[in-house]
């Protein structure tokens, strides 16, 4: 199962490091620079808002049914065609939700026109994730890797074009920016459900109560998780436009740190779908889950503590590049953001094993207390700090969270590490802030600063035996067997 992992996290990476860097730093950031801070301030918080309900639309049922198909193959056909009737009511039941919250929250007029395309959109997304999870518990990775760029693909080359492509003096109209994504999302979802009905044998979507209430009662901690989850990961938009006297330029100013955040854990978020589909046939089969998690860990620090030690040692450089209105205001937020991706990407492996083994109870207490956390800190922190007290808000939470899933984990599965393997830890963490440092103090721009701190990351991980040499060299010449 190593093997499998890191051959189809290489392929994954890859075709992501393709595609979403362009799309999130040459088209997203773009729209936010034609259409002005404010306005994609007021975009972004309601987009934030789409997302905290954004379970309604789910239930839980896709990682539930990452996990079941993982284990019963056999049953997608006889799932996907009761499950997929079942998804419209729930559609119809987040559509109302959204816009009840959207009401009491004050929102009116054009920001519900808007907010009525990004309800689509998430619909439309959370059918591509369902349909995935088909795909990838079936353990077609490379199938599901695809997916996972295609919707990017498209909206790269239909954004491009409204871009530069198009004669137009005036600021971007943020709601074509929303129908560009529309017409991405619907052309993917399309193709995904051609994809898992021919891997089912084919669909024949039907509505069977009992059926329904059933997959329903199974997913429901799932659904608890994600909503809690939601909600200590995406308040912080909101909660700065609705607090704050200029809450939509403070919203402005958030996103332009959170989207270089974002487009680093969406690298993140790609572990945590290649391990759920592993760790439920490994647990499935009674199999010792230890060597993955471990592999998995030590990859992702070797990656997630180089990118933060970068992103704060430089975060003015880093904003400069894309950015040139408010880099000093979200430079601070930025250079703060940028360490919770550490955080989130521990909570991606030992989150994911825990979800995997379906100990939803534990999980859905912590998230619980870290929803709790991270409002209780923004409420005190944002009209302090504004977009900076966000940002800390977010790496509390984000640094608890990981810290107490590690733990819980380590419980359940005798995990444990060597003493030598907490130094090399601390020593490679120790040479890439010494080498940032000095490096800042010299002048050194970041055009230099960060090749020169990846390869000593590179060089430091090999090193401190951080990355296993022996255990990649034995590994990757192997061919997948998923």
């Amino acid at each position: 199962m190593q093997r499998t992992f890191l051959t189809n996290l290489a392929l994954v990476l890859a075709l992501n490091l393709l595609v979403k860097p362009f799309y999130i730093f040459g088209i997203d950031a773009e729209v936010q620079v034609r259409a002005g801070t404010a306005a994609y301030g007021g975009y972004a918080a309601l987009l934030s808002l789409s997302f905290l309900l954004n379970i309604l639309l789910d239930l839980g049922i896709t990682n539930w049914n990452t996990r079941n198909i993982a284990q019963h193959t056999q049953l997608m056909r006889k799932h996907v065609s009761g499950i997929i009737a079942a998804r419209s009511l729930l559609a119809v039941l987040y559509s109302v939700g959204i816009f009840l919250a959207a009401w009491i929250l004050g929102y009116r007029g054009g920001q519900l026109e808007l907010l009525a395309i990004l309800v689509l959109n998430q619909v439309l997304v959370s059918t591509i994730l369902y349909l995935r999870s088909n795909i990838a518990g079936s353990q077609r990775f490379a199938q599901d890797s695809l997916l996972s760029v295609l919707d990017r693909v498209l909206l790269i080359g239909i954004c491009a074009w409204l871009l530069w492509g198009r004669v137009y003096s005036g600021p971007f109209p943020i709601e074509w920016f929303a129908w560009a994504q529309t017409a991405a999302y619907g052309t993917t979802a399309v193709i995904a459900l051609i994809m898992v009905a021919h891997r089912a044998g084919g669909l024949r979507p039907r509505w069977d109560r009992a059926f329904t209430f059933s997959i329903l009662r199974q997913s429901f901690p799932f659904a608890l998780l994600v909503l809690l989850m939601s909600f200590y990961y995406r308040t912080d938009s909101v909660m700065l436009e609705r607090m704050l006297p200029d809450g939509d330029l403070q919203a402005g100013i958030y996103a332009q740190g959170f989207r270089f955040f974002e487009a680093f854990n969406m690298l993140g978020f790609l572990f945590a779908g290649l391990l759920l589909p592993m760790y439920s046939r490994m647990l499935k089969n009674k199999e010792d889950v230890g060597p993955l998690t471990g592999l998995a860990l030590r990859l992702v620090l070797a990656g997630t503590l180089a990118v933060a030690v970068i992103g704060s040692f430089y975060a003015k450089a880093v904003m400069d590049l894309r950015y040139t209105e408010h880099t000093d205001l979200s430079a601070p937020a930025f250079a703060v953001l940028i360490w919770c991706f550490v955080g989130v990407c521990i909570t991606y492996i030992f989150g994911t094993l825990l979800t995997a083994s379906g100990d939803l109870r534990t999980l859905n207490k912590l998230a619980a207390g870290g929803m709790v956390l991270n409002i209780g800190l923004n409420l005190v922190l944002i009209p302090q700090f504004h977009a900076y007290g966000a940002a800390l808000a977010s790496l509390i939470t984000q640094g608890a969270m990981a810290v107490a899933q590690m733990v819980v984990a380590a419980r359940r599965y005798s995990l444990s590490s060597k003493l030598r393997d907490v130094l090399g830890l601390g020593a490679y963490l120790g040479v890439l802030l010494g080498a940032a440092f000095a490096l800042r103090e010299a002048g050194a721009e970041l055009l230099i600063a960060a090749p020169a701190l990846a390869a000593i990351a590179a060089a430091g991980a090999l090193a401190t035996g951080l990355v296993p040499v022996r255990g990649l060299r034995s590994l990757l010449p192997l061919r997948n067997q998923g």
